[in-house]
């Protein structure tokens, strides 16, 4: 099939726009002509296609073939995805499972080999690769780069498992991802020089401006919940070879708003130079990964956008691998039959379970306080802090939520072993006011946790999620994620409203975050500092141990 299209086109490394047509042929872009200034060409700007530098698709609740048919509509024709979260759950089997949906649909997915399953020690997780099974997975052609090292103590300690995936990466000559949030100084360029490449963690400027100078790229993040955009935006200025944008993590919802089309539109906004801007939505993740997606020259796969202005950038259609997948807001994707994979063994529970008693060791001590997470809305990180037990104890010597002082029980529940012990510590930040929502989407190792102002209501969440064997809930109501435990096979914008319906009903209940259920599912993401809770216990990111 050949077929052209005209307008203005957007060259983005010899930083020119002229009028001109795109040719294209059997997928690849054949010839891309410059027209003469009195010819009349369509108002319109044809460019390379945009790239999220690193999601975990899983987070959008959707399996890929679903989250392509919302992300081609602003004009995203590729993914850096880390499949760590099905990982985590059902190891080979789970990467394997999205791969093998994401070429059921005209979009490029560029796996990466999830480089810390279980992310640590100190929680349980439903599967383990070892360097053994990394290497294999970096074997495989559709496998671009190791997924984030999250384990930066086992980077800096040249711990063996982690050197033998540092090893196998190098071998294979393929790009090692980067997580290090707050790693500063010599740990830093230790952390650098060991080969990782990029880090997506950086959340003050001066912080990513050091690891810029130690030779990383940095990957300014703007996802449903993490928000890095504004502080780190101007490295663009000074940076525009070493900077991309990455979501992260985006929830259903606000990828029916948005995507990298978004972040472009702002960037323009903030003042940065256009080609600085379409460097780092388009091409430098091209050029970073080595990947096989098409930057508008002769010779490419045809992907390409076609954009009414470039301020907005609304899009007005998406061209992959030259076949339209996108035109006017419309998604022209299909959907396709999923089959799920999931691991989901834990029993329905009863109210006394989640009682939270005031232990005690030996008669003599006199407890006086109690540790609390403070979650920070926008951010990963949370605070610790410590309140009077007095805040917290009733008459019967149980510890239970406050919510006029905004001090809500918080439970990890273990999905992968029938009636172990719950976990219970408090959050702060959540501002319910009654009832209680629960997720079986909880990084790294997807436990089901929740957070509440009472024990029924704590135990009618998470039964729902136990009940469907994975999804989010408030209170009794709820939507189930059967693959995984982690995304729905059903259609992308129906799930996108429902999500949108159970996000509303959590601010009902009180709750103030932007996005309530995103923030809980990072309150078990143990390699975050600074107070998280696993299904084993409160965890200290600071001293990396239990509590």
């Amino acid at each position: 099939m050949r077929f052209s299209t005209d307008g203005h086109i957007v060259d983005i490394f010899n930083e020119k726009i002229f009028p001109g047509r795109v040719t294209v042929e059997n997928g690849k872009i054949v010839s891309v002509e410059e027209l003469s200034a009195a010819r009349a060409v369509p108002a319109r700007f044809i460019l390379p296609g945009f790239i999220d530098a690193h999601v975990h698709i899983e987070s959008s609740m959707l399996v890929p073939s679903e989250f392509a048919r919302l992300a081609v509509v602003h004009g995203t024709v590729a993914t850096i995805s880390d499949p760590h979260e099905i990982a985590n759950v059902c190891g080979m089997e789970g990467v394997d499972f999205m791969i093998n949906n994401g070429k059921q649909v005209p979009f490029h997915f560029y796996f990466g080999a999830p480089s810390c399953v279980p992310a640590t020690l100190f929680e349980t997780a439903g599967a383990t690769l070892d360097a053994d099974q990394v290497e294999a997975l970096l074997a495989k052609p559709e496998i671009k780069y190791l997924s984030e090292m999250m384990n930066f103590p086992g980077v800096l300690n040249r711990e063996e498992e982690v050197t033998r995936k540092l090893d196998a990466a190098r071998r294979f000559d393929k790009p090692v991802d980067g997580h290090a949030p707050g790693l500063r100084g010599e740990a830093a360029r230790k952390y650098i020089e060991s080969g990782i490449s990029t880090d997506h963690e950086c959340f003050t400027l001066e912080e990513a401006q050091e690891k810029l100078r130690y030779g990383m790229k940095i990957i300014i993040r703007e996802g449903s919940a993490a928000r890095n955009f504004d502080a780190l935006i101007p490295l663009l200025k000074e940076y525009p070879e070493a900077i991309m944008f990455g979501s992260d993590d985006k929830h259903p919802d606000s990828l029916v708003k948005g995507h990298i089309n978004e972040l472009s539109e702002r960037a323009v906004k903030a003042g940065i130079p256009l080609f600085n801007i379409l460097r780092a939505a388009c091409i430098n993740p091209v050029l970073h990964y080595n990947l096989d997606c098409g930057m508008l020259r002769t010779g490419d796969s045809a992907d390409f956008i076609v954009v009414e202005d470039l301020r907005s950038f609304k899009v007005l259609q998406t061209v992959i691998a030259g076949q339209k997948v996108a035109e006017e807001g419309r998604t022209l994707i299909d959907s396709v039959p999923v089959t799920p994979v999931n691991k989901f063994r834990c029993t329905p529970r009863v109210p006394s379970d989640f009682a939270y008693p005031l232990l005690k060791w030996g008669e003599e001590e006199n407890i006086e306080q109690v540790y609390v997470i403070e979650a920070l809305d926008g951010q990963l990180i949370t605070n610790k802090k410590i309140v009077s037990i007095r805040s917290v104890i009733n008459e019967n010597n149980l510890l239970q939520s406050n919510t006029e002082e905004d001090i809500l029980k918080m439970v990890v529940v273990n999905r992968y072993t029938p009636d172990a012990p719950i976990a219970k510590t408090f959050v702060k930040n959540f501002g319910l006011k009654k009832g209680a929502i629960a997720s079986s989407v909880a990084h790294d190792s997807h436990n089901i946790i929740a957070v509440g102002v009472d024990d029924a209501s704590i135990c009618a969440a998470v039964n729902y999620i136990i009940e469907n064997k994975g999804g989010i809930s408030c209170g009794t109501d709820g939507m189930s994620l059967p693959v995984g435990g982690l995304m729905s096979a059903r259609d992308g914008y129906n799930i996108a409203k429902r999500y949108a319906a159970l996000d509303a009903a959590a601010k009902e209940l009180g709750s103030t975050l932007s996005a309530p259920f995103m923030t809980l599912s990072f309150m078990a993401l143990l390699v975050i500092p600074h107070l998280k809770l696993s299904d084993k216990g409160l965890f200290d990111g600071d001293t990396f141990q239990l509590v």
